[in-house]
Parts: structure tokens; sequence; C-alpha cells
């Protein structure tokens, strides 16, 4: 037994790319759908941000 074993685990994660979807309910199946398209957004937000930044960048130092 380690130290490391007293520490509370962390829940896992609510998707699992690739996991069997077999066994959901359709409720279940259409909060996954809802929770990746809420992901999906924030992803694409901060992409959004990165390029806004990128292309402040490449105006500032172009010659």
């Amino acid at each position: 037994m380690t130290i490391d074993d007293d520490r509370p685990q962390p829940p896992p994660p609510a998707h699992v790319v690739g996991q069997d979807l077999s066994r959901l309910s359709v409720a279940e199946l259409r909060a996954r759908i809802d929770l990746l398209q809420a992901e999906i957004g924030r992803v694409e937000e901060a992409l959004r941000l990165k390029d806004d930044v990128r292309s402040a960048a490449d105006s500032l130092f172009k010659f």
C-alpha cells in the first residue's frame, strides 16, 4: 500500500471516445450529444481566440 492509495480518485470522464454505447438509454445518449456539442463549442471558441491572436501578430509583424 502506498500513500497515494488514500487519495480520493477523480470521477471517471463523462465520455470516452470509442466506448461501448449499447448499454446507454436514449435519454443518456441525447445527454451525451449535448455534452459533446457543448465541448465542440468550447474548443471552437478556443480556436477562434487563438486565430485572432495569430492574425493580430501576423499583421503587427508583417513587412
